[in-house]
């Protein structure tokens, strides 16, 4: 049965339906329908992590100076005016309310149809409120930066009895130069209000609102090639301009590179940055100037990335190229994660590694804060959308000579498959 459909015919019928599915699941037993398959593996969480499903929980709000304070920081106010654009006029006219939050599930605006602002205060659905799923349950927030897709959520599919009056639609908002989540649009309303074609409207204008974002990007390099163009050709040295996430605008006397991995904390003065070697850093309008140091070699060709498994709780990573060599230590989950792309050359998407790594494939959230902090010291051989090592980088991984000794403590369905073969990848 397609529920959405049913709801758009008879909002009524569909809600008795949907409330006798939560129920009979919760109660361990046969539902007259199969919920959703993206609705039946939230309440899987929601079980697993302990929602109660009968009591809302509600975080404390953040104060309305936080608010503000993230509203300024937040890269979501440059889109703003497409999301308002957009959504807004036809969510004032169906009853519906336009809600925007940041990556962590905060409420940082709410606009829309005065009335439906009230009924959600009385959900707690207000600026700042904390909307994550494993806070409040299924909705149309929380369970989108969970799955990173578009999600509807209608009526007793909430897993919280108290919102089961409620539709939403909600889309996340993706950095389009990472993939990093950069927060969630949703469109809520009463249970009547409820439209089938609402989860492709806001998906639609998530798409825009990232584009907008591209477009915002390529801007920005264009004004720090402008300013970079004359100091490189009065500077005479190899060096390359860079905006503040290490993105490169301008290069000169040197081999193009798309992006160079920057420290968290960068300043000026002499560095020694994994891509290049030693350089000067020197701040830019816009970013930041790297020169490379006088006698120090550029990278160019290939690199060689050693992964060595081969000692329990001591493995590594070490990089060998133009820019010289370099190592560190892994956490055992880097280790599974390096050591899984390394067996799939040609990339793994963020559901694909969840899979291997938890035995779950909607643990999306998890593998990219992990591949975050793994691209922060190998992001100039790493690549993303699939998630993979550079294709003109050599991998060369080093295994225990008992295979079962292979990241030993690792409960990782893949490495545990793997653990009977001898053979590097």
């Amino acid at each position: 049965m397609d529920v959405t459909h049913l709801a758009a015919v008879d909002s009524s019928r569909a809600a008795r339906v949907l409330s006798e599915v939560r129920s009979a699941r919760l109660a361990g037993q046969p539902a007259p329908v199969a919920p959703r398959p993206v609705i039946e593996r939230s309440w899987e969480r929601m079980l697993r992590g302990g929602v109660d499903p009968d009591h809302d929980f509600r975080a404390d709000p953040l104060s309305r100076e936080e608010v503000q304070r993230r509203r300024e920081t937040s890269v979501l106010r440059h889109v703003l005016p497409v999301l308002r654009e957009g959504l807004l006029a036809a969510a004032d006219v169906a009853h519906h309310i336009m809600v925007v939050a940041d990556e962590d599930g905060r409420v940082l605006w709410r606009e829309g149809s005065p009335p439906v602002l009230r009924k959600a205060d009385g959900l707690g659905f207000e600026l700042g409120a904390d909307w994550r799923e494993d806070v409040v349950g299924t909705n149309g927030v929380g369970t989108p930066a969970v799955v990173r897709r578009p999600v509807q959520v209608f009526a007793s599919e909430h897993f919280v009895r108290s919102q089961a009056g409620w539709t939403c639609a909600g889309a996340p908002l993706t950095d389009p130069r990472d993939g990093r989540l950069l927060g969630v649009v949703d469109v809520s309303g009463p249970l009547e209000t409820m439209h089938p074609a609402t989860l492709a409207w806001v998906g639609s204008v998530a798409k825009l609102a990232e584009a907008r974002l591209r477009e915002m990007h390529v801007e920005s390099l264009e004004r720090l090639r402008a300013v970079a163009a004359p100091v490189l050709a009065r500077a005479g040295v190899r060096a390359l301009a860079v905006d503040p996430d290490g993105w490169t605008a301008a290069v000169s006397g040197m081999p193009y590179v798309r992006r160079v991995a920057l420290p968290k904390s960068l300043s000026a003065g002499p560095r020694w940055l994994p891509a290049l070697g030693l350089c000067s850093v020197e701040p830019l309008a816009g970013g930041w100037l790297l020169s490379a140091a006088a006698g120090e070699p550029v990278p160019h060709g290939p690199a060689r990335i050693v992964l060595d498994l081969r000692q329990a709780r001591h493995w590594s990573v070490e990089v060998h190229g133009g820019a010289g060599s370099w190592a560190r230590e892994l956490s055992p989950r880097h280790a599974e994660l390096l050591y899984l792309l390394a067996v799939h050359r040609s990339g793994r998407s963020a559901a694909g590694l969840a899979g291997d790594v938890f035995g779950d494939p909607a643990r999306t959230v998890t593998v990219r804060a992990e591949m975050s902090r793994v691209r922060r010291y190998l992001g100039a051989f790493l690549e993303h959308r699939p998630y993979r090592f550079a294709e003109d980088a050599e991998v060369e991984v080093l295994l225990p000579e008992d295979p079962r000794h292979l990241l030993p403590h690792s409960t990782a369905p893949a490495v545990s498959r793997r653990r009977g073969s001898a053979s590097p990848p």
